[in-house]
């Protein structure tokens, strides 16, 4: 699979291994047409989004190993369809997002200014945060 691209035009970072996350289960937000949801949002999972996940009909949280889904609990990185995360949002429960390990593919449903808000990126060089 060739280099893919984050909402910032670099390189797509890794979103998580643990759990094993992504469309293709390879720790990335990677797409491809075969990812109809679009699961390119990398957010960092809390209770408030789960919650609403699972009342708007995407429970989370309950593993289904047929499909190499562990479940995710508080904490966890993982790869969100872009409308489910827009939906979060409007709600007023977006959960944090790691821009850097979100695929570009995100803007078709998410404006960046909306993401930006939620970042949770930690730069390369941390010591010019104060």
């Amino acid at each position: 699979m060739a280099a893919q691209r984050n909402v910032l035009g670099g390189e797509l970072e890794s979103c998580g291994t643990d759990p094993v996350t992504g469309f293709y289960r390879d720790g990335c937000c990677n797409t491809g047409p075969e990812d109809l949801g679009n699961h390119t949002v990398c957010a960092v999972a809390t209770a408030e989004f789960l919650d609403q996940q699972a009342r708007s009909g995407n429970e989370l949280r309950v593993p289904v190993p047929q499909y190499g889904f562990a479940g995710v609990s508080p904490g966890d990185r993982w790869c969100v369809c872009a409308a489910r995360w827009q939906e979060a949002d409007d709600a007023g429960v977006a959960p944090p997002v790691v821009l850097a390990a979100t695929h570009e593919r995100a803007l078709e449903e998410v404006p960046l200014e909306r993401l930006r808000e939620h970042a949770v990126d930690v730069p390369a060089d941390p010591g010019g945060l104060v």
